[in-house]
Order: C-alpha cells, then sequence, then structure tokens
C-alpha cells in the first residue's frame, strides 16, 4: 500500500497526537495520588502507545490487524478511593487529572471520526474506526473513574 501525501501528512498528525497522548498518561500517572488512578493511567499509557505503533506501521505500508475492541470501557468496574464527602486536595488533584483527560480523548476521538474520511485504504479506514472505538472506551474509563469516586 502506498499512501498518498494526503494520507501520509493525517497519518503524521495522529501519530503527533498519540504522542501527545502517550506523554500526557506518563506525567499524569506521576501525578496521580490514588493508586487506582495511577493504574488507569499506565494501562491508556500502553493503549496509547498501540495506536502509535500501529500508525507507524501505516506509514511503512502494512496495515497491522484490528479486532475492534468495544469492552474496555463497559467492563471497566474501578474501586473507589475517594467517597463522595471527601473534597481533600488530593482528590481535587485527582479529579482535575480525569477530566483534563477526558476532554482530551474527546478530542482525539473526533479527529479520527472525521479524518478516516481522508483515506481509499478500507484496511485503513477500519484500524482508524477501531482506534477511535478505543479512545471513546478509554473516555469512559475515566468517567467511570470519576463516578465512583464522587467526582462527578
Amino acid at each position: 500500500m502506498v499512501l498518498t501525501e494526503k494520507e501520509q501528512t493525517t497519518i503524521e498528525d495522529l501519530r503527533t497526537q498519540e504522542q501527545s497522548c502517550i506523554e500526557k498518561y506518563k506525567r499524569y500517572g506521576q501525578e496521580a495520588k490514588d493508586p487506582v488512578l495511577r493504574d488507569l493511567f499506565g494501562e491508556l499509557e500502553r493503549e496509547e502507545e498501540k495506536h502509535y505503533n500501529s500508525l507507524g506501521q501505516v506509514l511503512t505500508g502494512k496495515v497491522p490487524s484490528c479486532n475492534c475492541n468495544d469492552r474496555d470501557g463497559a467492563q471497566y468496574q474501578p474501586k473507589a478511593t475517594y467517597d463522595s464527602m471527601t473534597n481533600s486536595e488530593d482528590k481535587k488533584n485527582d479529579c482535575f487529572l480525569a477530566t483534563d483527560c477526558i476532554g482530551t480523548e474527546k478530542m482525539v476521538s473526533g479527529e479520527y471520526n472525521t479524518k478516516v474520511f481522508n483515506f481509499c485504504d478500507s484496511g485503513v479506514r477500519k484500524l482508524l474506526a477501531d482506534i477511535q472505538i478505543e479512545e471513546q472506551n478509554h473516555a469512559e474509563m475515566l468517567y467511570k473513574y470519576k463516578t465512583v469516586n464522587g467526582m462527578s
């Protein structure tokens, strides 16, 4: 598969966004006070690395297989660390981090939703649609974390 210039630029732009997500989850994992949130950030960092690597394969002309993972968000059941009555600085910090990441996931998901139409190859379109669903899963997992901890 040979990418057009527009397709190549689109993949490079998406990789830049994935790299930013990787860095954000790494930093926020270090800043999070709650071990449950730190673990979630670590998991999401690894998922974003997979997206980054998949897009890198597309740049070399290969389209990795994907399996439309739409269950991670639905199956995620975080344990509560904070209760709804707690209003500590740690809780406020963790709430900010989770909320900021939800916004990031929404933005990235929207980019995939739009950019998928830049491609002729059905395999690439399927990959981008799969990544978009996984970005939605990430936002759902973060939202569930906030809900169980009385942050929403």
